[in-house]
Order: structure tokens, then sequence, then C-alpha cells
């Protein structure tokens, strides 16, 4: 997913000596995220690359716009492994594929749903649901938009062909239908609150039917679901495909043809900078509008820029430690409290997220729907934690492994998970992945503990629990952990099919004291997002679920 590469965009060798011995600059960090987390990436620290043939002259002077239009500058730490929504997981497709593709409906600054696709909905009874579609709309590749092609898309994410990892987000849809050209009909197994939150989750993006077709076929000649559509996308979004270059840069145009207000710049070009010095510097020299993510170690000489500022936002992630409780000495719940018990969450936020963000008690972040800040966390204490060991034959300890990605922020988790653990003689070697391997590691169950985060993008704890800790998710679609308990399934269960909001509530305050005794992972925090904006850029603002907002930036001469 984050792969690792050289800065593009030429910089003059005395400039970039000069900046080279700014101490700040050989910082390197990013986010959990999410988110993200859903899972989101973070930072290297590797050099590089040169540009590439044919771009040369485009990175002689610093990006800029008139009148406001012109390329948006985005340097951010990885690029997205896919542009197919129905079969990702991470954060950084999602922010790509929101610009591409139109949801049905989608959640504004607020976590209130506003209709996209679909003008207006009812709820016929308590399992129907009707969707009134909006006319007129085209695909980029000049199809039109209708109820079948709604339709196309849940079935595709519901195809057990296609084994999409966000069928979790419509699978409780029993019955698709069309009832005229532009009406649609959603029927659940059982009356389902969250539906509307789930269909605005990017993951559940509308595709052309004509791209779904053509990805099939290359399904049913041996290829992988979504290998045909990742390269070819085709949505009714604000912008458009216009170039990628794997590990280098993406770019996205202006969808002159788009239905609703059109982009008031003419492109957005997504450059893969890894180091967090780096990234800062291009912002300081205006070879980039918007970086992210800033590294909280630079918070202070990011907000010292001239012609800048820091953008702060509030999430819905959860930064996290897991354990593989398939595994052992992991499958004990006593070794999870113990470890969880010898980790002091305060110090990790403090010193190495510089206080940003706040601690967590359990999986969900306050703004979510059914936190219950009356759950007590499991607390720092180590003589108790001793006790859990010696209680459960690790009196003596063990030899362990603790992943993560290249983000400094998660390296120093891990680097003070392995000296903490020390105090219960656990020996634990850290291993650092590369993204993509990273997440199709962890989803195979081939890790011990390993440090990541995830973002409920929906504001409702269906999202933030279901995928994350139910049995039936177990892997790619969330439950990394790979916890298996047959009261939180029922829990869990019960929760995403009460409609009762006060009955929700009570359940999910039932399961998140569950997941505190359990222990499947030692919860971290709740980040804040950060990102270095330039002060040409207007009209931007990030969504607490993570995703980067482009749909209304303009930037000034």
């Amino acid at each position: 997913m984050i792969h690792r590469t050289r800065l593009k965009w030429f910089v003059p060798l005395m400039l970039a000596m000069i900046l080279l011995l700014i101490p700040a600059c050989s910082e390197s960090s990013g986010t959990t995220e999410e988110k993200p987390p859903e899972e989101n990436k973070g930072s290297t620290s590797s050099p590089s690359p040169s540009p590439s043939p044919g771009n040369e002259d485009k990175s002689k002077d610093p990006p800029s716009g008139g009148g406001g239009t012109g390329d948006l500058i985005v340097a951010w730490l990885s690029e997205p492994p896919t542009l197919d929504p129905h079969m990702s997981t991470d954060q950084q497709t999602s922010i790509a594929s929101s610009h591409i593709y139109d949801t049905l409906v989608k959640h504004d600054k607020d976590l209130n749903i506003q209709p996209r696709l679909a003008e207006s909905w009812k709820m016929v009874d308590d399992v129907t649901w009707e969707f009134k579609l909006r006319q007129g709309v085209k695909f980029t590749d000049g199809s039109a938009f209708n109820a079948e092609v709604a339709k196309a898309n849940l079935d595709r994410l519901l195809d057990p062909k296609t084994a999409s990892p966000r069928a979790s987000l419509v699978n409780m849809i029993k019955e698709i239908t069309v009832v005229d050209e532009y009406t649609l009909q959603l029927v659940t197994d059982y009356p389902y609150s969250p539906l509307l939150a789930h269909l605005a989750h990017p993951g559940v993006g509308i595709v052309s039917a004509e791209a779904i077709k053509k990805d099939y076929e290359k399904v049913n000649a041996g290829e992988k679901a979504g290998a045909w559509l990742s390269q070819n996308p085709a949505g009714t979004g604000t912008f458009k495909l216009d170039s990628w270059e794997p590990g280098q840069e993406l770019k996205l145009v202006k969808n002159d043809d788009h239905w609703g207000n059109k982009a008031k710049i003419d492109s957005i070009t997504f450059k893969v900078v890894s180091e967090n010095g780096t990234r800062i510097a291009e912002l300081e020299t205006g070879y980039a509008h918007i970086i992210e993510p800033v590294s909280p170690s630079s918070i202070a000489r990011v907000e010292g820029l001239d012609g800048a500022y820091l953008n702060r936002q509030a999430s819905l992630s959860l930064s996290y430690i897991g354990f593989n409780t398939e595994k052992e000495p992991f499958n004990d719940v006593r070794v999870r409290q113990a470890l969880s018990m010898a980790i002091n969450k305060d110090e990790v936020i403090s010193g190495i997220y510089e206080g940003t963000g706040i601690p967590a008690v359990g999986p969900l972040a306050p703004d979510v729907f059914g936190y219950d800040p009356s759950v007590k966390p499991i607390e720092y204490n180590l003589d108790k934690a001793k006790e859990l060991m010696k209680e459960a034959g690790y009196e003596n300890g063990f030899s362990t492994t603790i992943w993560t990605n290249d983000n400094q922020e998660r390296i120093k988790v891990a680097e003070y998970v392995q000296a903490k653990l020390k105090e219960l003689n656990v020996d634990v070697k850290i291993e650092v992945m590369e993204w993509g391997a990273y997440l199709s590691q962890t989803a195979e169950g081939k890790h011990d503990m390993f440090v990541l985060g995830w973002s409920t993008v929906t504001a409702d704890a269906d999202y933030g629990l279901y995928l994350v800790f139910h049995s039936a998710n177990a892997g790619e679609p969330g439950n990394r952990t790979f916890t298996k308990d047959a009261e939180l399934d029922k829990l869990l269960d019960e929760g995403r099919k009460e409609n009762d909001p006060e009955k929700r509530k009570a359940i999910y305050k039932r399961v998140q004291e569950k997941l505190v005794e359990l222990a499947p992972m030692l919860y971290i925090h709740h980040q804040e997002y950060l990102d270095g904006v330039s002060k040409k850029v207007k009209g931007y603002w990030r969504h607490p679920s993570g995703i980067m907002q482009f749909h209304d930036v303009s930037i000034e001469p």
C-alpha cells in the first residue's frame, strides 16, 4: 500500500542542501490511520527516487494556481493500493475514491446524513428502505446512472465470487429490487438503523455497471476481483483519474461533466513523499500545497511557517496494540491482560504523540454513537501484571515479536513496548514491514503482536465493533486479533439488529465492558489528524473519519 519513493519534484541542489541542514528535517513520522486505520499508515524514512522521464520541466517551479484554478499538490505518505472502492480497507483508497465515486448518501461535517446519488429515501416498514435516485447523472465512461446500476454495485459487494472485504457494510441486505428506473428498494434481514451510515461509506462508492462488467470478465479469466477496475475507475465523482505512476504519484483531474457543483481546481496530484521532514520542506518552499501527515513532534515547526498553517481534526479513529488471540501465549486472557497492564498509555501519548489526541478506554471514540464514558479501562499496574503472568505459567516470560509498518510513531510505540515488557521477562523482537505486506500478513494471522489503527468511518458503534471483533470478520475485514468469543458475537449481533437507540447503547456498553475484559488489544488513544496546509489553499477540511475533502478547494494566485 505504501511504497517508499523519492521526491519527484526537482529541487535545486543548494536549496536541498540547506533544507537538509534544518534540524527538524531529520524527523520522520506519521499518523495511525485509520485509519487508517480503517487501517491507515504512517511514515518511512527512506530516500526518494529521481524525477521520472518526461516530468522534469514541471518541477522547476513551485506549483501555483490562478483565479482558483491550477493543480493542487498533496504530498502524502503513501498511495492507495487500489482505486476500486469495493476491494479496499485502507484510508488512502477511501480518500482517493471518495473524489472519483459518489455514494448514495453522505456524511456532512457534523456526521448527519445528506443526499448524494439518492435524492430522498423513506422507510416503508421496519426492514424496507426505498430510495429515489438522482436523474441525468453520467459516469466518466459515458454510461448512465440508474437503479439497475445501483443494484449491480450492491450485488457485486455481496457476491462471494468477488470476496469484497467491504461486504459486511451491506451484508444485512437480503433483497434488492429495482422498482423503476430511478427507484431502488432494499430489504434487510432485520431492522438495521445504521444502514444509511453504511451506505455513506466510501467503500460503497457507486461504480459504472460497464466497468463492473469488464472487471467480471477478468475475474472469469482467473484474475482477482478489482484488478481491472482499479486501473480503470469509472465514477460520477468530482474528479476522475488522469494518470498513476505507482510509488510516485497519482493524478486526478476535474470531471467537467459532474452532475453537481464542479471542482474549483483543475487537478489534484498526490505525491508519495515518505519522509516527514521532506514533506514539511515541500510545504515550506511551495512545492506542495498540503502535506499529510505531520508528525506530532513537528507541530511547532509547521505552526511557525509563514505561508502555511497546521490543520487539526479530532478523529473517530483508534490507535492500538493488538494481540493474535489464536497464538500461544496470547490465547490466554491473563497474558493479554498482563501485557496491557504493563504498558502505560499515558506515557505513550505524552512521550510519543506529544500529547495529541485523547486516551482510549476502549475501541470507540467519544463522537461515535454507542460510546459509553462509564466503561472502566485496564489500568497500568505492573505488580498486578506480574501476578497474572505467574498465574498463567509465564513468570519467566517468553519470546515474541511485535510488527509495525514504517510509521515512525508506531515504531517508537513498538520500542516502548519492547522496553516495558522486559519487566515481565518478555523478550520482544521488532519487525518493521512494508505497508502492503503488513496488511496482507496480519490478515492471514501470521503475527504475534502488532501496532495498527482503525477509524469508525460511519460514526456508529456497529462499524467500530462488529467488523473489528466479530468472529465472522476474522482477518482482512478488520478482526486482525482473531477474537472469537460466543458471548461477544451474540452481543454484536444484537446491537446491529436492535432498532431502539437507547437499547442499542445499553448493548454496546456491555460490548465495551466485555472487550476490556477480553483484552484482545491495548486501546491506546483517539488521535488528531494533523495536516500542513498552504495559506493559498481555500475550502479545505478534513472529515472526522479522516477523509481529506478537496471537492470545494481553490488556490489563490
